[in-house]
């Protein structure tokens, strides 16, 4: 955290031997005051009081007046070469005058300016005048700036000393105190003891209080940090938006909030998030000319990048920081901006022995200078960049560091010393060693998950553990039993969706129908700006609600042993696809035993399966006009060509019922054409188990819910009433949110004929198109709602958004995570008018015990494959769970 900007000297030192201020000075010093409390406010009367002191020849009067004029141009306008200009002015006249004291305050807030402009040595020199002419009265003010100093270039056990020992004074002025126990508790944080950094930030809040609305917006950013950093992110990011809140209030500049909160979007790998709050700072700071942390900001839009994939970004950035912070002398930043780019190098497959040097030697410097975190980030990148370089004595020692400094840091640092650990343990070819690292990482990750009451936030997190899961796969897999692997696969696979959270947030059904409102706004006009970024802005609030919230976890479904899957299956076989080191594997588990088999390349099989979506979508659009025949003979090659890599060469048993656990690109396969017999997906094993235990509702009530748009839509409904006698009707204008969300409690099956969206940018905002607007993935988090069985008769509507980690977000893996058994979908455009006789039939099949799989099974046998709406149906529709 960038502690100049909160802490730059700012209280009056102890005048001596004066016979007491005159009223002129007084009040410049009261604005002096004003000027840290307020300083988005207190501007104009500093800038009036040098006027009137200068007319009045108070020279004393003006050096403080001048000061608290600086004051405010740093810290409510960041405008730091302003600030260098008013307080050389000072300086000039309290040195003219002979005002030792007054001339040593000036110098010592110059110091700070100056550290932020980026002149170090400048900064340097200001604190050692300033001391020399206090001779041994070393006021707090001094004491802090030095210790700002230190903190900023990274001795941050030189900086705690101080604060630790000047905190212990009695003397100590409210505002200083306030800052240095802020200060400290960031040192705190970085040295993994997070109970004393809150204890700290309590207390810097606390006394921000008595000073203004400026320390007190500042010191809850503070605490915000070190509660990201202690891993308690949800409360961190709510003390985020409060503090955002207390800045506008105190009229702030953003640029430095928005900095420290890209930190915690990181962490939370909310990338997108992170960038924009990345560049902005870096904007704000170029804009307003403060190169000390124009320099940090530019370390974090490389991180950003480095995480988002863009090497070539990443190591421009983490040059442009380098740079920087060599200039400005500050060691431990330059080394952690060193560190990015070997990694963006290493990841673009261009590193090269220099790079393991200059990664060793950033882990040693940062190890030196107390940075823990830091420092096992550069081991761990010095680690990996020798093994790929084939220095595995260097990687090894690189390893085992960042594995043994990790101890007693927060989850995020221990985890990436169990990777540490459980690659050295793979050099030495001890796969039981890498083995119970990852499974130790991955137990870690799990109880952080548990922190999370969004899906979102669960699902994102599981990226942190990605890499372990390779390790412990690849471990297995050469020493292993196929029981063994396939337990493996399936311990990594959605497990962000094993638990449900409760948000606990009321009030938000008016706020989906604002946000409805406003959509239908945009749709039939020319939308504004203005208007655009209103339902932008409503979109994230929602968002954010379950970011935020903490709540009780209501488990619904456990991990099942894999001898208990196997009963359960009974002449079952079920499917579970994994990858590799970039080939699909697929173990397959029946009633009498486990097996797993390569498959294919994954770069291959995801060409292929590209090539048969594009047929898909030319021949969905073009049904029942220009539909040639060729076309569809193409699809079915397609098809064909699908399931020849990845089903055939697992020879499975013909006519049986499969269940396939698919993962990445593999969820938008067309399965039910691959498979001669009934197919059903799943999140994991775990959740067919779970969905194959559930009790249909004994109510029997079918809710056929129509959405605007589409004319077949309504003749589908009308047609499904009569196949089923509890049913409830809904058509526009009557099927909105509102009401097919009261008639979807108790429900047992739920028919939906609409559009679907799919948001790929934001799934939580994926939807179902009905008569009012969306009802979205988030709404149906919030309003806890999970049909025992769905049908959704809409383009794309089970097309969920794979994650790294083996997570899904969208329509289909949130109404499985809250306790829907099955669901039925498309993964692609369906032709509408085609689509009523198939669903009807469907719901015939459905008449009785039949699962959505069988009946989907039956319903297609009757369809045209040499039709083009027929066939897209074919392949288009899948079902889900086991209901």
């Amino acid at each position: 955290m960038d502690t100049s900007g909160h802490l730059a000297s700012d209280g009056a030192m102890d005048r001596q031997g004066t016979d007491g201020p005159t009223d002129l000075l007084a009040r410049a010093e009261a604005a002096f005051r004003s000027a840290v409390a307020d300083p988005a406010t207190a501007g104009p009367q500093s800038e009036a009081l040098v006027a009137e002191a200068r007319r009045a020849g108070d020279v004393e009067a003006e050096v403080v007046a001048l000061r608290a004029q600086a004051w405010c141009a740093v810290r409510a306008e960041l405008a730091e070469q302003r600030a260098r200009r008013l307080l050389n002015r000072a300086a000039r006249l309290a040195e003219s005058a002979r005002l030792d004291e007054r001339l040593a305050e000036v110098l010592v807030v110059r110091s700070a300016v100056n550290e932020e402009l980026g002149a170090t040595r400048s900064a340097e020199r200001d604190l050692l005048r300033a001391r020399s002419l206090l001779g041994d009265q070393a006021p707090p003010t001094l004491e802090h700036q030095t210790a700002v100093m230190h903190q900023n270039a990274g001795r941050i056990a030189e900086a705690a000393a101080i604060y630790r020992r000047t905190l212990r004074r009695r003397d100590l002025p409210v505002d200083i105190r306030a800052k240095m126990s802020n200060n400290l508790a960031m040192i705190e944080a970085q040295l993994g003891r997070y109970g004393v950094a809150l204890a700290l930030t309590a207390q810097a809040r606390a006394l921000a209080e008595e000073v203004g609305p400026s320390p007190t917006a500042i010191y809850t950013e503070g605490e915000a940090w070190v509660l990201a950093h202690a891993g308690r992110l949800p409360e961190s990011l709510a003390l985020f938006e409060e503090s955002e809140r207390l800045y506008r209030v105190a009229g702030l500049p953003l640029a430095e909030l928005h900095a420290e909160a890209a930190d915690a979007f990181l962490d939370l790998r909310l990338l997108p998030e992170a960038r924009v709050a990345a560049d902005r700072a870096l904007r704000e700071f170029s804009e307003t000319d403060v190169p000390l942390m124009r320099a940090e900001a530019q370390l974090r839009v490389a991180r950003v990048a480095l995480f988002s994939g863009d090497a070539e970004a990443a190591s421009e950035a983490s040059r442009a920081a380098v740079t920087s912070f060599r200039r400005q002398q500050r060691t431990g930043w330059a080394w952690r901006a060193a560190v990015v780019g070997v990694e963006a190098r290493l990841e673009a497959g261009t590193a090269t022995r220099a790079d393991v040097r200059d990664a060793r030697r950033a882990a040693a410097t940062l190890e030196r200078l107390g940075l823990t975190v830091e420092a096992v980030d550069a081991h761990l990148t010095a680690g990996r960049t020798a093994s790929r370089l084939g220095r595995g004595a260097w990687a090894e020692a690189s390893f085992g560091r960042a594995h043994e400094l990790a101890r007693g840091s927060s989850m995020l640092t221990r985890l990436r010393g169990r990777l540490a650990a459980a690659s050295a343990a793979e050099l030495q070819g001890q796969p039981r060693v890498v083995v119970r690292h990852c499974h130790q990482g991955l137990a870690d990750l799990e109880r952080h998950r548990g922190q999370l009451a969004s899906t979102e936030l669960r699902v994102l997190a599981s990226a942190h553990g990605a890499e372990l899961g390779q390790l412990a796969l690849r471990a297995l897999r050469g020493t292993s039993s196929a029981v063994r692997v396939f337990d493996w696969m399936e311990r990594n696979r959605a497990t962000a969706l094993l638990s449900v959270q409760h948000a606990g947030v009321d009030g938000f059904a008016e706020e989906f129908e604002r946000l409805r409102e406003l959509r239908s706004e945009i749709e039939v006009s020319d939308a504004s700006e203005a208007l655009v970024a209103r339902h932008a802005a409503l979109e994230q609030r929602l968002r954010r609600l379950t970011w935020v919230s903490r709540s009780e976890q209501d488990a619904r479904t456990r991990r099942i042993p894999t001898r208990d899957l196997q009963a359960l299956l009974g002449d079952r076989v079920l499917v579970e696809y994994g990858i590799l080191d970039g080939e699909v594997l697929a173990a397959v588990v029946s009633r009498t035993g486990v097996s797993v088999t390569g498959v294919a390349p994954a770069a291959i099989l995801r060409e292929e399966r590209d090539r048969l979506a594009f047929a898909l979508r030319t021949l969905a659009r073009r049904a029942g006009r220009d539909a040639r025949p060729e076309r569809a003979l193409l699809a079915r090659e397609r098809v064909a060509r699908l399931r020849q890599l990845l089903v055939d060469p697992l020879a499975l048993p013909p006519g049986r019922e499969v269940v396939v656990v698919p993962v990445d690109f593999l969820q938008s396969v067309p399965w039910s054409a691959l498979v001669d017999a009934p197919v059903s997906l799943s999140p994991s094993a775990s959740f067919w188990a779970s969905a194959r235990q559930r009790t249909r509702p004994a109510s029997g009530k079918v809710l056929l819910a129509a959405g605007p748009g589409l004319p077949a839509a309504e003749d589908e409904v009308l047609r499904l009433s009569r196949v089923h006698e509890n049913s409830v009707t809904l058509s526009p204008p009557h099927s909105t949110v509102r009401r097919v969300a009261e008639e979807l409690e108790g429900a047992s099956t739920a028919h939906f004929a609409c559009h679907g969206v799919v948001r790929a940018d934001n799934p939580m905002f994926s939807g179902l198109r009905l008569s009012d607007g969306l009802l979205t993935v988030q709404e149906l988090e919030l309003r806890d709602l999970a049909p025992y069985r769905v049908v959704l008769a809409a383009c794309e509507s089970s097309a969920d958004i794979a994650y790294t980690g083996g997570e899904l977000l969208g329509f289909v893996s949130a109404l499985v995570a809250r306790g829907t058994a099955g669901v039925l979908g498309s993964i692609q455009l369906v032709p509408d008018d085609a689509t009523v006789g198939f669903m009807v039939r469907l719901h015939e099949e459905l008449q009785g015990d039949a699962t959505l799989a069988a009946a989907l099974h039956s319903a297609r046998g009757s369809l045209d494959l040499e039709d083009a709406a027929d066939l897209v149906n074919w392949c288009g529709f899948t079902a889900y769970g086991a209901a």
